[in-house]
């Protein structure tokens, strides 16, 4: 492969009118030497997002827009990559910002590490007070956990990364991303199954990007429910864990609700529990500031909404994934 290989970003979006602008904005401004194309796959935008990617056509010649009928990003990817003409794959979100040398810093970390995919931090930055809660939360490991794409640091092989970037031919010869029925983790079993087969994911902190996390409690609900639910399948789908990490969620939703229903008897397990889970959300709130109460809240909505996507996930059992997977 030449230094400058072409490159195609890929781009799912759904109802992104709020953040497509800042996102488009970042891509245009990508310092690479090589051919850059951009896909957006669009599901069925009914809130203007459409008519802004119309707009960017006057200013993005290498713009092309596709249909996503099925209206899930992992489907929008996978046909994004049947008709790319780069022979690198960038995966962008709509919620994103990329610094400018973003492409360039995915493609020489590819190739100069030999792995198979690479990829950055998830950087969060919230612009509201929820937001910027949300953001620090997801910062924090005794809210998030201590999975390594969420905590800069050094460069390393590691099981996922935040978005990445692979060759196209080795994204087309596994089958692209699986549709789990969650919409979720696409990213997380691809990796899985990559690394399964031998080959290695690279993290670098020197390819930055800036994620704008959800402002909406609802929002940011249902994202962790998904995210615990795709854990889940992903259990099904392959027969084991992408790792240990979603047990920890898992054990506080099944002992609030064993502790709830010894709690006529005697309530002091619940309480017990209950005093040690504020501990551990005071911890993460610790350092915010006058946010500190929103971070509370916000890593208790993450927890504890993950943790039931993935009881509910388990208790649901495989045969929807692996349909889902079949068909």
């Amino acid at each position: 492969m030449t230094a400058h290989p072409t490159v195609t970003i890929v781009l799912p979006v759904l109802n992104e009118l709020a953040a497509i602008d800042g996102c488009l904005e970042s891509l245009r401004g990508q310092k690479y030497e090589g051919q850059i194309e951009i896909i957006v796959a669009d599901g069925g935008s009914t809130d203007g997002t459409l008519e802004r990617l119309d707009a960017w056509q006057a200013k993005l010649p290498n713009l092309v827009i596709i249909s996503n009928p099925e209206r899930v990003q992992s489907l929008g990817v996978n046909s994004a990559a049947s008709i790319a003409t780069g022979q690198i794959l960038v995966r962008v979100d709509g919620h994103t910002v990329y610094e400018p040398d973003y492409v360039a810093a995915s493609v020489r970390v590819l190739q100069e590490s030999g792995a198979i995919a690479a990829g950055g931090h998830m950087r969060p930055h919230g612009e509201s007070p929820l937001g910027a809660a949300i953001a620090y939360a997801m910062t924090s490991g005794l809210a998030i956990g201590p999975g390594r794409f969420h905590h800069v640091g050094p460069a390393a092989d590691v099981d996922t990364v935040y978005l990445g970037s692979f060759r196209r031919d080795d994204f087309l010869a596994a089958g692209g991303y699986r549709a789990l029925p969650s919409g979720a983790a696409e990213d997380t079993d691809l990796y899985r199954r990559w690394r399964d087969a031998g080959h290695r994911v690279r993290l670098d902190p020197s390819i930055r990007s800036t994620y704008r996390p959800r402002h909406r409690w609802g929002a940011l609900w249902r994202q962790y429910y998904a995210w615990g639910k795709a854990k889940a399948e992903l259990l099904w789908a392959n027969g084991r864990w992408p790792s240990w990490r979603p047990l920890a969620p898992l054990g506080l939703v099944g002992g609030l609700a064993a502790t709830a229903l010894l709690a006529p008897l005697t309530p002091w397990p619940l309480w017990i529990l209950l005093g040690s889970w504020a501990v551990v959300l005071t911890g993460a709130a610790i350092g915010a500031g006058r946010l500190a109460p929103l971070v509370f809240g916000a890593a208790a909505t993450m927890q504890l909404s993950y943790g039931i996507g993935l009881v509910f996930g388990l208790l649901r059992g495989p045969w929807q994934t692996r349909r889902a997977l079949a068909g």
